[in-house]
């Protein structure tokens, strides 16, 4: 790790090893302006003082962010945000540390949570390394130690189930295991199904004799070596006099470790047939033991070649649970993802030889609130970071910026080559899309064995009473918007939303009355509230036996107003607000500028779902109302067609849809419709439709025919 020359000793150079940069807590850091000892490595911004409230106070001899961003060195390193207590909030990589943290300052990172982040920023640190290579191997170790609210991480920080083989043992034992990475052992996983991972262990005990580092009997004979190192070149024998057989070794799962029966060389070829097995490599471990029956065969051992055939079956009846097999002998891992608001799942496909060998799940803390390419590129630096099973391809649906990087580290890791790939079409394809549903089960599974609706839907409640200065929670939300065509068949919904949730039962549609000759969301808006609202209304228990604990209008400042002047005419104090569809801003009567929910929060979701499902009933009724009022004018414009023969035709065919798409001889059959009257509806329904197909196209061209911008009819 080195220190840039302008914030330390030039002189100091320690090797840019991973190691080195393990651990942020080995280095010390500094403040601006003061001298940089031999041990430090890490530079430090000024972070402010503090009051005794716990504010932050801000001397006026102290540099800006700003400025001391303008002294960060352009060299490669991590950079880490801090809050007003100094926790780091943010963890980060640049090959420029002084242009990408200018980024943040001057808000240039398009990304939603940039603003809110640096809203709460009173500091920073960054650590100097010696390539980007290096940058991206500290950054997921500080990102594992601080553990950043603002970084994609692993929803619960819990250790996932491994399967372990203990290869510093003089006769290494398998064994389930959550501990911490230990030397000498070597890990395969993670596992995300604890069930699975026994099962494996399970089934591979059956294919290959080895001792499980549960045994009572396996503990002792590994004391015993342990303790007398000298005695090791003939453990077998050693262990034949003193030992006893196991259970496992009866039933055929263990190789006799404890009784003698197995030297150390015949076994370390069980080891290693088992860590190719868990590494997917079951080709060679067939092989080798279809030559071992071979052999044992020619030698007349049938009951050894029977015990080997046994096994080989075993390991052949793995592929009749394979659901997906590919043509090559490939070695790919597929990640799919499924995001929520502020919650996502990632779902693994390790396929290995062309086999699906496990599925793993995981839940992250970040959804909507990143995009997809920082959620993938997050989970990938993760997952990769605590699994040394590194594939020859890593199958996305997205493109990352940093792929070059990423895939010099995974090579680097693997040994071999690592890819990252996009697939679109084929094989690899269909089980991306796969994944991406097994990721969105999870992730339903999660939210449902957690109760994280709930705590969301409360936390969404909270929120919008403080941000909305509100007596209380908003318990009961009601919502209106209008839908219209120039005009023409306006209509308003009323959504109610009860503890957070839709209240279908009190849902509520309106025709609007007045007569307007072009679109009018305000008059609009004032009539539906007047009509809710109305002293007749109120009384009714079928809308609520109170009034709503907060009023939602679709739109902006304008139809705010409208809903004030009608409420304060109906002398009614109800908590309204309005919310603006483009930049998702809520308007408040006693504020001029908007309140702005932050990005990705549980009440900013609650608020928009409210506002859309409004949306979606009042858009349903007014199509409901074209169609019929359609229906009906186009039989009205066709000569010989009465209300006598219209209610025939309409019976005969039951809908619309079913009358244009009949014939001219089946218009014809209906009774009562000459053969010419059933010519002229059929021609007039042809017409009709080569006319709103000349509509639709104009409406692809030029947008919609609304005079609502918050509430487009689409067709």
């Amino acid at each position: 790790m080195r220190t840039s020359p302008d914030h330390g000793d030039p002189s100091r150079e320690d090797g840019p090893s991973e190691g080195g940069a393990r651990d942020a807590g080995e280095v010390a850091s500094r403040r601006e302006g003061t001298s940089l000892s031999p041990d430090d490595g890490v530079a430090k911004a000024v972070t402010p003082p503090y009051s005794a409230a716990g504010a932050p106070v801000a001397p006026a001899h102290l540099p800006s962010i700003a400025e001391q961003v303008n002294r960060v060195p352009t060299e490669p390193g991590c950079y880490l945000w801090k809050d007003a207590k100094g926790e780091v909030i943010y963890v980060g990589k640049a090959k420029n540390l002084r242009a990408r943290m200018r980024q943040y300052v001057t808000l240039q990172d398009d990304r939603a949570k940039i603003p809110l982040m640096m809203q709460v920023v009173r500091g920073f640190d960054y650590v100097v390394v010696g390539s980007e290579h290096e940058a991206l191997v500290l950054e997921r170790n500080l990102i594992a130690q601080y553990h950043p609210y603002f970084n994609v991480d692993f929803k619960d920080d819990k250790s996932y189930p491994y399967i372990a083989v203990t290869e510093s043992d003089v006769y290494p034992a398998i064994k389930y295991t959550r501990e911490r990475h230990r030397k000498g052992t070597r890990y395969f996983g993670p596992y995300t199904d604890a069930k699975a991972a026994r099962e494996t262990i399970d089934t591979l005990r059956k294919a290959v004799p080895i001792c499980i580092g549960t045994c009572a009997e396996w503990k002792r004979a590994r004391r015993y070596l342990n303790s007398h190192p000298d005695d090791i070149p003939v453990a077998n024998m050693v262990l034949a006099k003193r030992g006893r057989p196991c259970f496992d070794y009866h039933v055929g799962r263990g190789p006799g470790v404890c009784c003698g029966e197995i030297d150390t060389v015949e076994y370390a070829r069980h080891v290693d047939q088992v860590e190719k097995f868990l590494g997917g490599k079951r080709s060679q471990i067939v092989d080798e033991l279809q030559d071992q029956m071979r052999e044992a065969a020619q030698n007349l051992e049938f009951e050894r070649a029977g015990r080997i055939k046994r096994r080989l079956d075993v390991i052949a009846g793995l592929d009749d649970r394979q659901e997906v097999m590919f043509s090559s002998d490939v070695s790919i891992d597929l990640i799919g993802f499924y995001r929520e608001e502020t919650i996502s799942a990632a779902c693994v496909f390790v396929v290995r030889e062309g086999r699906t060998i496990r599925s793993s799940e995981f839940v992250l803390n970040k959804g909507m609130d990143v995009d997809r390419v920082e959620l993938a590129e997050g989970f990938l630096k993760r997952y990769y970071d605590e699994t040394a099973d590194v594939p020859q391809e890593v199958d996305l649906a997205c493109e990352l910026p940093d792929e070059p990087l990423l895939e010099e580290w995974l090579g680097e890791k693997r040994g071999h080559v690592c890819r990252i790939h996009h697939p679109v079409r084929g094989e690899k394809a269909h089980l991306l899309k796969m994944a991406e549903s097994n990721a969105r089960h999870a992730l339903n599974r999660y939210m449902v064995r957690t109760g994280y609706a709930d705590d969301r839907t409360n936390q969404a409640l909270l929120q919008l009473e403080s941000a909305l200065a509100l007596d209380r929670p908003p318990l009961r939300i009601e919502c209106f918007d209008i839908s219209t065509l120039h005009g023409t068949f306006t209509v308003a919904s009323m959504v109610v939303f009860t503890n957070g949730r839709p209240d279908k039962g009190q849902y509520r549609r309106f025709k609007i009355r007045a007569e307007l000759d072009e679109a009018n969301d305000f008059q609009s808006m004032e009539e539906v509230l007047g009509r809710r609202y109305g002293e007749k209304n109120m009384a009714d228990e079928r809308f609520a036996e109170r009034a709503p604990d907060l009023l939602v209008v679709d739109g902006g400042k304008p139809q705010l107003t409208a809903a004030m002047n009608q409420l304060s005419a109906l002398g009614l104090n109800i908590p309204v607000c309005g919310l603006a569809k483009s930049d998702e801003e809520v308007f408040v009567p006693w504020d001029e500028t908007p309140v702005v929910l932050p990005s990705g929060s549980a009440s900013l979701y609650l608020i928009k779902q409210v506002r859309d499902e409004s949306h979606r009933f009042a858009i349903t009724f007014h199509r409901e109302l074209r169609t019929k009022a359609q229906s009906v004018s186009i039989l009205d414009e066709v000569d010989g067609v009465g209300p006598k023969r219209k209610r025939a035709i309409m019976r005969a065919f039951g809908s619309m849809k079913r009358l244009r798409a009949a014939t001219e001889e089946q218009i014809a059959a209906v009774k009562g419709v000459p053969p010419e009257v059933a010519r002229a509806v059929w021609e007039t329904l042809r017409a009709w439709d080569d006319e709103a197909a000349g509509v639709a196209a104009a409406a692809a061209g030029d947008g919609a025919p609304d005079g609502n911008p918050g509430a487009g009819v689409a067709d």
